[in-house]
């Protein structure tokens, strides 16, 4: 059997945005879905930084805009927050571009909008 990459930690979030997802439905604003996380993580002792900043490299230099992602979990997983749709590349390659700043491998990318949760594990091999 393969095993997933922070499996543990992983199953904790995910059960976590379900339990939001059922109390709160669909049609919120992102920000009110990142509160009830937030609520939850404190709850769960799941250790968070929200609208953790990452310094972008380029070359020798660090540039002068940052990147932001809704929360950094166990100080190893990216969770990014849409309330879309349907999900598009560009939520794929912007949980691909935290996961390179971050220097992380596991992006957790969700959307609120939907009458199931939807969420993608997003894994950045290392070169």
């Amino acid at each position: 059997m393969e095993e997933y990459l922070s499996a543990d930690e992983t199953y904790k979030i995910i059960g976590i945005l379900f339990e939001v997802h059922k109390n709160l439905g669909k049609g919120f604003a992102e920000i009110v879905y990142k509160d009830a996380l937030e609520f939850e993580f404190k709850e769960n002792n799941i250790p968070f930084e929200k609208e953790k900043e990452y310094a972008v490299q380029y070359k020798n230099t660090v540039l002068n805009h940052k990147f932001y992602a809704d929360f950094a979990l166990y100080g190893s997983i990216i969770l990014e927050i849409k309330t879309v749709d349907c999900f598009n590349n560009s939520h794929y390659n912007q949980c691909l571009n935290y996961l390179k700043v971050s220097e992380n491998e596991l992006a957790l990318l969700v959307n609120f909008n939907s009458v199931s949760l939807e969420y993608k594990r997003i894994v950045r091999t290392k070169k």
